[in-house]
């Protein structure tokens, strides 16, 4: 294992919470290669000979263990693509817990690129957190560019956690994913600009499968000169159902434009949307200034509160 130093410690607790070396199996990377890594009886970690990634197998069966696989760069100028399968099992249910921290103190731009792919067995059952965070007062841009792919066999179910609420000057999020018959997707996106922060998250959903569902919720807040877009669509080409939720926030001179997208190609396909993009409701600072708290204070309460 390579010593991590004071930056890339505190990069690894915001991203992934880690405090310390997790328990079961891990990978963790830093400024461009794995400085530890860890497998067990039922996950096997390798890595990739064609291009800078790692490959996962979770054994069928595997149950209630994790796997934690973050990043984070502290050197300025740094350009990464990484490339991570995963291969769930039939009947397997764990977390995975992935994510990027940046801190850049020099002038140069410093970019990770993520592409993920899951492939994930029979009725199994995966919980994924990825959690995207900045920091440093350098010149040079935090930026982050993920890939999520998801290929979902019949049963299972996944749960995807997406946070980015500090620090990234640029992204663009794109995730796909094909689910067969009887699997479900559930997206919770939780991200916040400041700045001249940009912003772009696009989904792409497809219903194969009969019985298949996807329930897709974006929440964000766009504050000072920062612009967010999503653009997310849901096709439903199976007796499925699908939702799709997006929910912001809009202060200072913030921008947000949403693209909603529903594409129905079943008599049996039931997809809804809905959206909202406002201000903070008056009545909200005014409930909370009679407590005590500033309107700053109370902006901070109410957003924070919205995020969770």
């Amino acid at each position: 294992m390579v010593q991590m130093d004071a930056v890339q410690k505190r990069l690894f607790e915001e991203v992934a919470g880690l405090h310390d070396i997790p328990e079961g199996a891990y990978n963790l990377r830093a400024n461009g290669q794995s400085i530890s890594r860890n497998t067990t009886a039922n996950i096997d970690i390798r890595s990739k000979e064609d291009v800078s990634g790692i490959d996962i197998h979770v054994k069928a069966g595997t149950k209630n263990e994790s796997i934690h696989i973050p990043v984070v760069l502290s050197q300025s100028g740094i350009k990464e693509d990484v490339y991570n399968d995963f291969f769930i099992g039939e009947d397997c249910d764990v977390l995975i817990v992935a994510g990027c921290g940046i801190d850049n103190c020099g002038s140069q731009d410093s970019e990770h690129d993520g592409i993920h792919r899951f492939y994930i067995g029979k009725n199994s059952r995966v919980r994924y957190v990825e959690k995207h965070y900045g920091s440093g007062d350098g010149s040079g841009k935090r930026i982050l560019n993920p890939v999520t792919e998801v290929h979902m066999d019949e049963g299972s179910v996944m749960e995807m956690e997406m946070v980015q609420i500090k620090g990234v000057d640029s992204t663009n999020r794109t995730t796909i994913a094909e689910l067969k018959a009887d699997a479900k997707l559930v997206v919770q996106e939780r991200l916040m600009t400041h700045g001249q922060q940009q912003a772009y998250s696009i989904y792409k959903v497809d219903l194969i499968g009969d019985g298949s569902a996807a329930d897709v919720v974006s929440r964000s807040v766009a504050r000072d000169d920062s612009y967010q877009k999503l653009d997310l669509c849901v096709i439903g080409s199976a007796a499925c159902s699908g939702h799709t939720e997006c929910d912001s926030i809009i202060m200072d001179n913030g921008r947000i434009l949403a693209v909603p997208s529903l594409e129905a190609n079943n008599i049996d396909a039931a997809l809804v949307h809905e959206a909202a993009i406002g201000k903070i409701a008056g009545e909200q600072l005014v409930k909370l200034m009679t407590l005590g708290l500033t309107e700053a204070e109370a902006e901070e309460q109410i957003i924070n509160g919205f995020l969770k």
